[in-house]
């Protein structure tokens, strides 16, 4: 399979928590199996931002969405750009941001890698 880009937009996040598979507020539940990485621009980040980003997914399609990974980012970031781990997500996956300190804009990619 060749990787793909699924999504990818920009966003000015605020202290919503934003889906980034659908671009509005989430969390959502994309039902896409694959192996996925995530891929985002900081560069606005600027000292005093905090950025949380979350993985969601189901263990069963049935079952509720919980966190399986997530990161706080904080003040300017030294490499700009930010690689998630690769993960295998099917049965109701988002990746989401929202900021808990500042307003940040954000572009992203989110890659389908198998």
């Amino acid at each position: 399979m060749a990787i793909t880009e699924l999504y990818s937009g920009t966003e000015a996040v605020g202290v919503t928590e934003h889906s980034l598979t659908t671009d509005t507020a989430g969390p959502d539940a994309d039902t896409t199996d694959g192996v996925f990485q995530v891929f985002l621009d900081l560069s606005d980040m600027v000292a005093t931002d905090q950025l949380q980003i979350r993985i969601y997914e189901k263990v069963r399609s049935a079952d509720t969405q919980r966190v399986v990974y997530e990161a706080i980012l904080m003040d300017v970031q030294a490499q700009p750009i930010w690689v998630s781990p690769s993960l295998v997500l099917m049965h109701g996956w988002d990746v989401t941001c929202d900021a808990l300190a500042g307003t940040i804009t954000v572009l992203w990619s989110i890659r389908q890698v198998a």
